[in-house]
C-alpha cells in the first residue's frame, strides 16, 4: 500500500507491525500510533474526527508504552505532492480494513480473478475514511473509495496475478489483458526513448504487462546511461537476441 516517496517509512511500519501481529489485536490502533499520526491534542478537530480519533486512543494507550519506542520519525514522512485520496493516513485506514478481512484476502490470492478482486475492493468501506483524506480535512460531501481503481489494478499487477503465475500459466492470461488506468515519469522516458512520440508508444503505455517490460528497461538501462541514449548498452544487447 506504499508509494515511492514513502517506502521507508511504510517499510518500516511494515518491519515493526508484522501482519500475525496486527491480526492479533485492534490494527489501526497500532498502525495509526506506530506511524506518528495520532494527534495528542483532540480539541482543535471537528466531532466526527474527534470520535474517531478518541477510539484509536482508548486502543493504542494501552499498549502504548510496548510499541512507543517502534514510532516512525516524522521527518521521514513526505506528504507534499500526494494527491489527497492517496495520504497516507488512508493508505493505512485501508489496510487496516484488510487485516480485518485477510481471510478473504487470502481466498481471492487463490482464486486470482481480476473481476473478483475488483468487486471486493470496491465494497471496501470504513465509516470515517469514506468521507475524509486526512484526520485535519473536513467531512467529503461525497463517498470516495477506500482503494482507487488504479491502486487495485496495480495489486493485480504486482500482487495477486504475479502469484498466480506462479503457481500455473492460467494467470498470465489474466496479466495480459490488464489496461493501464494511469502511467508514470519512468515509463514515459523508456517509452519515449525506445518509440518516440509514435502510435507505438501510446499502445505500449495502454497495458500494465508492456508498462512492467518498460519500467524495467527504465530501472536497468536508462538510470545507468547519463549520456543521453548515446552510449545505451540496451541497442546492442538486443542486437544479440
Amino acid at each position: 500500500m506504499s508509494n515511492k516517496s514513502n517506502k521507508l517509512p511504510f517499510t518500516l511500519l511494515a518491519q515493526r507491525l508484522p501482519l500475525r501481529l496486527l491480526r492479533k489485536t485492534e490494527a489501526d490502533a497500532l498502525l495509526f500510533g506506530v506511524s506518528g499520526f495520532l494527534p495528542h491534542d483532540l480539541g482543535a478537530f471537528e466531532k466526527s474526527t474527534r470520535t474517531y480519533l478518541r477510539g484509536l486512543w482508548e486502543a493504542w494507550w494501552p499498549r502504548r508504552a510496548e510499541f512507543e519506542r517502534l514510532k516512525i520519525d516524522a521527518t521521514l514522512w513526505r506528504m507534499s505532492g500526494q494527491r489527497p485520496a492517496n495520504h497516507p493516513q488512508r493508505r493505512l485506514a485501508a489496510l487496516a480494513q484488510m487485516v480485518r478481512l485477510w481471510p478473504k484476502i487470502r481466498a481471492l490470492a487463490n482464486r486470482a480473478e481480476p473481476g473478483g478482486i475488483h468487486e471486493f475492493f470496491a465494497r471496501l468501506k470504513d465509516d470515517y475514511w469514506d468521507f475524509h483524506y486526512t484526520v485535519t480535512s473536513k467531512t467529503a460531501v461525497r463517498r470516495m473509495a477506500l482503494v482507487g481503481e488504479s491502486r487495485v489494478t496495480e495489486m493485480l499487477a504486482n500482487v495477486f496475478l504475479p502469484l498466480a503465475i506462479n503457481r500455473d500459466e492460467a494467470g498470465w492470461t489474466d496479466f495480459k489483458k490488464l489496461r493501464a488506468p494511469l502511467t508514470n515519469q519512468r515509463v514515459e522516458v523508456a517509452a519515449l526513448r525506445l518509440f518516440g512520440e509514435g502510435a507505438r508508444k501510446k499502445e505500449f503505455l495502454k497495458s500494465v504487462a508492456l508498462q512492467q517490460g518498460l519500467l524495467q528497461i527504465y530501472e536497468d538501462f536508462c538510470l545507468r546511461d547519463a549520456s543521453d541514449c548515446a552510449q545505451c548498452p540496451f541497442p546492442r544487447q538486443l542486437a544479440k537476441w
